[in-house]
């Protein structure tokens, strides 16, 4: 359990610690300034989940610190993350159910086959489309909580005075969803050998 390993543990406490907060509501037990600054926190812990994501692989890389324990759970982190956070987004009205499902169902079909690979013997690692999908899905992430925090306002905001925001973001959204469904694909293609002759 070196560092990077650590961290990566890390990450996966820090979102069910974002998911508690996340999920305060003003009520009976608590009150709406409790929730407002517990649903902050949530939004900075979430940030810094994510940031793992690229400290415990460079440290791993700059270090000479990779293992089989970080390859496999390094990106099983990153499913639990974008499960968890895609979840609260759809919760919150901010991007439709669908691309929930197809981002979410790609996360368990590269997992399946990285289980499928370890079975042989093998280690997927993360490639560069892996990690352009986990930094788009991340930035989202990023504007969607701020929104959802009233930082910005995603349905009311004008660009330019021209292009409203919420169209913008729906086709972030849809080049999102067009990242990450060419991801899989390539994963797939590229280990087709681990599952070709027992199709």
């Amino acid at each position: 359990m070196n560092i990077p390993n650590q961290i990566t543990v890390a990450r996966i406490v820090m979102v069910f610690i974002f998911l508690a907060l996340a999920n305060v509501k003003p009520g009976e037990f608590f009150s709406e300034t409790f929730a407002r600054q517990s649903h902050i926190v949530a939004y900075v812990v979430a940030i810094l989940a994510g940031l793992t994501d690229l400290i415990d692989g460079w440290v791993a890389r700059r270090f000479n610190m990779v293992t089989d324990f970080g390859k496999l759970m390094d990106p099983l982190a990153d499913k639990i993350f974008i499960v968890a956070t895609f979840l609260m987004c759809v919760e919150q009205n901010l991007m439709p159910a669908w691309i929930a499902v197809i981002v979410i169902s790609r996360e368990f079909l590269v997992t399946g086959l990285r289980t499928l690979a370890a079975q042989q013997g093998e280690v997927i690692a993360a490639d560069r489309w892996g990690k352009l999908k986990t930094l788009s899905q991340m930035l989202m992430l990023l504007i969607a909580g701020a929104d959802w925090n009233s930082f910005i306002f995603l349905r009311t905001t004008m660009l330019w005075n021209i292009i409203p925001l919420w169209v913008v973001w729906q086709y972030f959204l849809w080049a999102i969803v067009l990242v990450t469904v060419l991801s899989g694909i390539g994963y797939f293609y590229r280990h087709r050998h681990l599952y070709i002759n027992s199709i």
